[in-house]
Parts: C-alpha cells; structure tokens; sequence
C-alpha cells in the first residue's frame, strides 16, 4: 500500500478480526479490554492490530492503517521507536520485575523532577492509580473528604471519580450545591457523596462551589486540557478560577495523564503556567508499557508511606522494563526541542485542510486543537466556541460514526468517538498529512450527501 491512500472507499477484508471479536466476545466482557475499542458508537468490527510502526498499523487482516489513536496517547515518537524498544529489551535481559528497587526508577524520577519542576514523584502501574493514590494523599495531608471533579473530565475509573454533575452547573435534580450521581453501575451513592461536581471552563460555578463548600473540599481535580469529551481548552479565567481554591485550604491536582509530556516537556501544566500542588501522569512517561506517576511538593508527598502515614504501595510499581521505555521517550523528547513546534503544526494544517474539506462538502463542524490534540466536533458553531461538556454534548455523533467509517474505509483510523481527542506523532510527516486529507475531502463529500439527501 502506498502512503497516498485511496480517495475512494474500497472494503477492506475484516474476516480475522471479525473472527478474533467473536472469540473475544466469549470470554471477555463486550469482547474488549476497554469499553471504546469496541466501536459501539461508531458501529462495524473493532480492527485487531497485530504490528504497529512509526504512524501505522496493521491490522489482522493485512490491512495498513494510518493511524491518529498512538495508543490513547503515549506514542509521541510514533511507534515501535527504536530507541524505546532497545531501551526495553536491554532491560530485558536482566529481567522483568524485580520487587525491589532498582536504578531505572531514580534515574526517571531524576528526569521527571528535572522537566516539571515537582520535588516528590511516585511511580504505580496506571493513570487510575495515579489520581486515586493522588486524592488519597490529598485528604490525607488536609484531613478533608470532599473532592471536586469537573463534568467531563475523566480521572480513570476509581469509585470517586465515576460520577458528574446532573442537569445544571451545580445542581441535580433535587437542587443540591455541587451534587453528582454515579455515572456507572457499582458505585455507592455514598462515594458519589464524597464527589462535588461544577463545569469546566465555567469560574463563576466553581467559585460559587468554593465559597459554599471550600472548607470542607480537600482537592479540586481537574484535566488542564480535556481530552474524553473531546478536546476542551481552558479559559484564562477558569485557569485563575482553580488557582483561587487554594485560598481555602484546598489541594490543586492537575491530572496530565493524558497532556504529561504531550503539550511541552513541561505538560500542560508548563505550557498553560499552572501551579498545582500536586501532578499525576501516565501513557507518555512509561513509553506505552502500563505505568503512571504522581508528583508534587515535598511537604505534601512526604506523607506518604513510608515517609508518612498515607499508604499507597503496588507489587509492580516502578516495573523496570516500564522505566527503561519511559527513559528512552522522555531522553528523546528532551534531545529533540524542535519537536513540539514541529507537532503543533502538523496539527494546525491538519485542522485548517479538515475545516477546509468540511466547509466545501456543506457539513458543519467545529474544530479544537492545542500542540499534538486535536478533536472536530460535529456541529454547527464557531471553532473555539466548544468549551465545556454541555457545549461538545451537542454534536452529532451519527453524523461522525459515518464520517468515521469514511475514514476507516479509506485507510485512516482515527478515534473511534466523537468525544476522544486525536493525537499526532514526531513520524507524522506532509505523506502521511496529504493522504488524510484526501481521505477527509472524500469522506465529507459522502457526509454531505447523506445530510443533505
């Protein structure tokens, strides 16, 4: 297959991956290990991947996919890197956990500490773990309960952070302050209690929030930038709004699981001049093996266990071959300090020939993106003008699980959701820009005609 993917849908064979999904089906819930590669909302057979190189898949059956996932993020450098994966396999060769600590997890802490600026770093198995050893700590170090989450921010799935507001800013049906229902089955209403919730980029909600209830919240958590409802950006004034909880004794956790390392070696959190008090981070900093990591200042993460009297612990925390990928990425991000200008305007062409394609084909899209994120919403409003949950929930995922398939059909796997942010490589080059935007063009041709028939 060529670089240059084909303008016209052609059918691509699925019948391996049609057959592994049945089989998946069997023995594993909706046949995946997370619920989105399941393609519910978009419809048709997940494809699974048996390779991955640079800014490419392939597929079960055959089938080379340009790819716009990079893992759910981590892939920066693109993948199958070959530094990472040398990385990885001379920690190989000396074993595969050790249970005991070993050199790889001073010298990234080191790192980490080095490009973020924090004192403390832990290191667990996953972005969940992360945020719920980081909330822990939080009530520990202020002996409060309550936390507040944002709608549409998604902090993994720990029972806490299962939950978002009802209908409103603040309210729920019975017009309680900053109320949240569980968002999944299987979490007591009695850990959603616990969880306050106001709106993203809304500062007048979070400080009506704060004034009413800030003695009793031990942490806002917050994404700098959304990603799981599509890319959100925030505004100065909701940034200067979460630095104002501090003023009541609260914690600030900015959750760089997903923008750590992705939006400036220093995150989102260097690019956007936030001052959290504490970090928590995942997919790039482990070079996509499982892995994830909190930081902050020393007086607060030194209540940790066995510094102080907050216990987190993990059998394989700080997983050697996972701190020799996230060595070899993060070496590499830091000996490339081009990189980050080079990504962002990749993701601004991208964004100017989508909008380009769209408008030319008569559907309506709007379109955020910041450094490598990039998502189009489908609807009919300016671009920046999507900025908080309620503003994304608008759009029209039938409209985008066709223009999907579109894409898949021509060669392209982008997020398979309307509510995901899209992620650009360093191995993303004007080949790989040109075939998705021809794809695109075609794509939004046949979207127009569907609408407008």
């Amino acid at each position: 297959m060529t670089t240059e993917l084909q303008a016209a849908p052609t059918p691509a064979p699925t019948a391996h991956s049609e057959a592994l999904f049945a089989r998946a089906r069997a023995v594993t819930p909706g046949g995946v290990n997370s619920p989105v590669r399941a393609f519910r909302s978009v419809g048709g057979t997940p494809r699974f991947i048996t390779r991955a190189d640079g800014a490419y898949l392939t597929d079960a059956d055959g089938t080379r996919l340009l790819d716009y996932i990079g893992s759910w993020g981590p892939m920066i450098l693109g993948h199958n890197h070959p530094a990472v994966r040398e990385a990885i396999a001379d920690a190989l060769q000396n074993g595969t956990s050790f249970g005991a600590p070993g050199e790889r997890e001073v010298l990234l802490a080191e790192l980490v500490t080095r490009l973020t600026g924090v004192d403390r770093v832990r290191f667990v198995s996953s972005g969940t773990e992360a945020t719920m050893s980081a909330l822990r700590l939080a009530r520990g170090v202020t002996g409060r309960k309550f936390i507040v989450k944002f709608r549409g921010n998604y902090h993994g799935h720990a029972d806490g952070l299962l939950v978002e507001a009802g209908s409103g800013l603040m309210t729920n049906a019975d017009g309680a302050l900053g109320a949240a229902a569980p968002s999944s089955a299987g979490v007591p209403e009695e850990y959603a209690g616990l969880t306050l919730v106001s709106e993203y980029n809304d500062p007048a909600a979070l400080d009506a929030l704060m004034a009413a209830r800030g003695s009793q919240v031990a942490a806002v958590i917050f994404e700098p930038v959304v990603g799981n409802a599509g890319v959100l950006i925030p505004t100065p004034e909701f940034l200067a709004a979460l630095h104002r909880v501090k003023t009541h004794g609260a914690l600030l956790i900015a959750d760089e699981v997903m923008t750590g390392f992705r939006l400036s070696l220093g995150g989102a959190t260097g690019l956007l001049g936030l001052r959290p008090d504490l970090i928590c981070w995942g997919k790039i900093i482990g070079g996509g093996l499982p892995v994830g990591a909190y930081g902050g200042r020393a007086e607060v993460m030194d209540f940790v266990s066995p510094q102080g009297p907050v216990y987190q612990a993990g059998t394989l925390s700080g997983n050697p071959l996972a701190m020799a990928a996230g060595l070899a990425t993060l070496s590499a991000l830091e000996a490339d300090p081009d990189l980050y200008a080079r990504l962002g305007a990749y993701t601004t062409a991208l964004a100017d020939g989508l909008r380009d394609a769209a408008s030319a084909a008569g559907v309506p899209i709007s379109i955020n993106h910041i450094g490598s994120m990039l998502t189009a919403f489908h609807l009919d409003a300016p671009d920046g003008s999507v900025r908080t949950y309620t503003d994304a929930a608008a759009s029209d995922t039938k409209a985008f699980a066709r223009w999907f398939q579109g894409m898949l059909g021509r060669g392209v796997y982008w997020a398979p959701s309307q509510f995901e942010s899209i992620f650009v490589s360093g191995v993303h080059g004007d080949a790989e820009l040109n075939a998705t935007l021809a794809a695109a063009r075609a794509a939004y041709l046949d979207l127009g005609q569907d609408l407008g028939a």
